[in-house]
């Protein structure tokens, strides 16, 4: 296949990576290692939601855990070993494809032509929209215990949520509380049974079973939680200083409602190899409509994304009837 910017004179590069947690770091590896023209866009900072994480314990080769930051720049090192180039946006405001079989990604800052692209755009928390909430971000309203913990020194704080996220964040937020409330709809968490047996054990912890908040209270900043028991309907007042949130979380997919297809909460659905349905637009990540948010599923979607992708360049570029070539890209590779 002949180069498009041969024929455009527009710079095109052979992968573009929408997005920079582990999904998005790995396929960089992968492709980059491969020796295609690979960029990521990062929004903020490499590493995505898991870069907020205090320990990670379940990725496989840190018997004694990892910080989420450091793990996802070590990722980051290693796809810029290889030759992939990390730029900031701020976001990437629409995915188009063009007549010549390339894809434009434009951004706020410029627009990108690639042969191929890989999404991994990750998530973001999922807001309540109780009274307070919105009006008291940065003054005592967080979705971050890894950024903003420390502020809390000697204080009292909730943590509304009862899965992983909520059950761990909460107990790092013991180090620095003296109090954290754990509130939660159901009577019993949802987290890993290793993590609830060590929040039940610390006794700075104490769970607000079946209850839901329904306002946060304050005046410059946040003094009280108002929370409701579903069961009963009983309304109760905790004196907070801060309250973080872990109710869920949302895909960064607004901007491809008119492109790729998304299932009915915004997730983006693929086939089994990870292509989307816009040939050379592959998916992958948290993002990504699958059963498994965790580390482990994104690194090993990215990898499998980036191997597609250079299968389909190969494809591109090899006359009719010609095999794939081999390598990182191609069949058959392990390493």
């Amino acid at each position: 296949m002949p180069d498009p910017s041969s024929e455009t004179g527009a710079d095109v590069v052979d992968v573009v990576i929408v997005g920079a947690g582990p999904a998005g770091l790995t396929a960089a590896i992968y492709a980059s290692r491969s020796r295609l023209r690979t960029v990521v866009l990062e929004r903020n900072m490499a590493g995505g939601q898991i870069a907020l994480t205090d320990l990670v314990e379940n990725y496989p080769g840190f018997p004694e855990g990892i910080s989420g930051f450091d793990l996802t720049q070590k990722m980051k090192e290693q796809a810029e070993k290889f030759g992939a180039e990390m730029r900031e946006i701020e976001g990437v405001v629409e995915l188009r494809a063009e007549p010549d079989g390339c894809h434009a990604l434009v951004t706020d800052r410029e627009e990108i032509r690639a042969r191929t692209v890989i999404l991994a755009p990750g998530v973001e928390p999922r807001r309540s929209g109780i009274p307070g909430e919105a009006e008291f971000i940065g003054r005592g309203v967080s979705w971050c215990a890894t950024c903003d913990g420390a502020l809390y020194r000697g204080k009292t704080v909730a943590v509304v949520g009862g899965g992983d996220s909520a059950v761990e964040e909460g107990m790092f937020l013991t180090k620095f509380a003296d109090k954290v409330y754990l509130v939660h709809r159901r009577d019993q968490l949802r987290a890993a049974p290793i993590a609830q047996e060590r929040a039940f054990a610390n006794p700075k912890l104490e769970f607000v079973w079946d209850s839901v908040p329904r306002k946060i209270d304050g005046t410059e900043v946040v003094e009280a939680l108002q929370v409701e028991n579903v069961k009963t309907g009983e309304g109760r007042t905790l004196p907070v200083n801060g309250v973080f949130m872990y109710i869920g979380q949302i895909p960064n997919t607004t901007w491809l409602k008119d492109t790729v297809e998304l299932d009915e909460y915004g997730y983006i659905v693929t086939d089994g190899l990870l292509r989307t349905r816009i040939a050379g637009v592959f998916a992958c990540g948290d993002a990504r409509a699958n059963p498994l948010k965790q580390i482990a599923m994104a690194v090993g979607e990215g990898a499998l994304a980036a191997i597609q992708a250079g299968r389909y360049l190969d494809e591109l570029d090899s006359p009719p009837g010609t095999p794939a070539t081999a390598g990182e890209s191609g069949a058959g590779a392990q390493q």
